[in-house]
């Protein structure tokens, strides 16, 4: 689908982006023993109600932050094993070639625009 060249330039964005994340992530979560699976940090609670109560809102927030980090993650893990094995570029559901255009806007992108709806 992509030649070497090209299958570099993708890989390079999908580096960069995945170590974007990890970042990101490692901000208000700790990785585990998987370095793509983070654990929110949870401060202790404060002495105040509304202390605490800010707190714990805080860290609901982060879980659900957390979680779409982590996905955005296994789609990239995903996107360069495909690279690897040599399908990158090509639609889960009905095998056909991405869009280049959207690859380069979302190069973990699972599904060409037809199937993605």
């Amino acid at each position: 689908m992509f030649d070497e060249k090209e299958q570099e330039k993708f890989k390079k964005m999908l580096e960069e982006e995945r170590d974007k994340l990890r970042s990101e992530l490692s901000k208000f979560a700790n990785p585990s023993e998987n370095s793509d699976d983070f654990k929110t940090r949870h401060d202790e609670l404060g002495t105040h109600k509304d202390e605490s109560a800010t707190e714990v809102e805080e860290y609901v927030d982060n879980i659900s932050v957390e979680s779409s980090l982590e996905q955005r993650l296994k789609d990239i893990k995903s996107a360069l094993e495909k690279i690897e094995n040599g399908t990158f570029g090509a639609c889960e559901e009905c095998g056909e070639a991405i869009r280049r255009e959207r690859l380069e806007i979302y190069p973990a992108a699972k599904k060409c625009m037809k199937c993605n709806q």
